[in-house]
């Protein structure tokens, strides 16, 4: 398979840091978005959800061991 484990965990956390930045944005009470959730905290954990993305794949799965001999 082309994806182990380790990938997809890493995957649903970027799924969940992505949804967690998109929330803090909408939650921004300041007029205009231009309050600390919807200029630092949600593009932060934004970029951090796509770069775990992008981590999970490119690492290399563990190679399962084979109880075949």
């Amino acid at each position: 398979m082309p994806f182990g484990r380790k990938n997809y965990v890493f995957l649903l956390f970027s799924v969940v840091l992505l949804a967690l930045g998109y929330i803090a944005m909408i939650a921004e009470s300041a007029e205009y978005g231009f309050g600390v959730l919807g200029l630092w905290v949600g593009p932060i954990l934004l970029m951090a959800g796509f770069i775990v993305g992008v981590f999970a794949i490119l690492i290399k799965p563990e190679e399962e061991s084979s109880t075949d001999s």
